[in-house]
């Protein structure tokens, strides 16, 4: 006979997963707005601003456990909720976002971005595996290394934004707005907060839930931590598509992505050396191997361009992985 008190607290953690999913679409949605209105305001292409602000605000939800698995050990769940995370932005929630609408990938996404994304995993494989550093360990070096990286990454396409601000500050000022500055950073900070909370209630609760019937730390950072902490970006993503910001969408999965190896990584390995366990090589070779295949696709058929088809690809190529890890 089932035990009434353990059926009320699922049934209770089930509703506050389903409330942190409406937290994060509402999040979602009002930040998408502000991100948008400034770039339209600044003349900054939706690339660069999915490439930094929202790219970073999306990240917060593996930033904060991260930080809290640091302190207490939680090796496998950073490396499970940061490859997990970018396996399903690269695999599912860009295939899905081709199926809704073509993707179009400018020339620096193609050339810059995109070969960076690849070459994160080929770096953070190297020093996992001991080719670079210890064996088996991110140390702390290691990690502040890492977040030199992020910092770079993010530091220049910040310094082309403002150099772009200035060229177009007297243009901007007769610019029809849609909603004001202060508003749209209002709107922008609203959409963060939201974003947060609901990845709280959402993911704390999933995870407790999969540690009840019985699943793995490593497991269930690979599907219910990484699927929980990218629902900021699935929804953001979907909504910028939705409404023809889809370049937003495309900086802001690819930001996340060499986010999660760089800062993420970094950031746990700061505050507590990481043991790396050689069973997350699937998920970098995985990773890699789909990076590459998206940068492949913008070569083939029509160019600079994720098609339908090619999106619908991705998506099968996320279920293979998803077969493989619980086979």
């Amino acid at each position: 006979m089932a035990n009434p008190c353990y059926d009320k607290n699922m049934i209770i953690k089930t509703l506050l997963v389903l409330l942190g999913f409406a937290l994060i679409i509402a999040g979602a949605d009002i930040l998408v707005k502000g991100a948008s209105n400034i770039a339209k305001k600044y003349r900054i292409p939706d690339v660069v601003i999915g490439l930094t602000v929202v790219s970073l605000g999306t990240s917060f939800p593996e930033i904060m456990i991260t930080i809290t698995s640091a302190k207490n050990a939680y090796h496998d769940l950073i490396f499970g909720n940061a490859l997990g995370s970018n396996i399903v932005n690269m695999g599912l929630i860009l295939g899905i976002i081709a199926i809704i609408k073509p993707v179009y990938l400018d020339r620096e996404t193609k050339n810059i971005h995109l070969p960076l994304a690849i070459m994160a995993t080929a770096v953070l494989a190297f020093m996992g595996n001991g080719l670079v550093g210890a064996h088996l360990q991110i140390s702390r070096l290691e990690g502040l290394l890492l977040i030199a990286f992020a910092a770079i990454y993010f530091i220049v396409p910040a310094y082309k934004s403002l150099h772009r601000i200035q060229l177009t500050k007297h243009k901007a000022r007769h610019t029809t707005e849609v909603i004001s500055m202060p508003k749209s950073i209002l709107f922008l900070l609203i959409g963060f907060v939201l974003l947060k909370f609901g990845a709280d209630f959402a993911v704390d609760n999933a995870k407790l839930i999969g540690q009840e019937i019985g699943m793995p730390d490593s497991v269930i950072g690979l599907t219910i931590v990484a699927m929980g902490t990218a629902l900021p970006e699935l929804i953001t993503s979907v909504i910028a598509t939705v409404k023809g910001t889809e370049g937003l969408a495309i900086g802001n999965l690819i930001g996340s992505c060499i986010l999660n190896l760089f800062l993420i990584i970094g950031l746990g390995a700061v505050i507590n050396p990481l043991t790396y366990v050689p069973v997350f090589n699937l998920e970098l070779m995985f990773l890699f191997g789909l990076t590459f295949l998206i940068w492949l696709f913008t070569y083939l058929g029509k160019r600079n361009t994720l098609s339908r088809l090619e999106g619908g690809a991705l998506i099968i190529c996320f279920a293979g992985y998803l077969v493989v890890l619980f086979h």
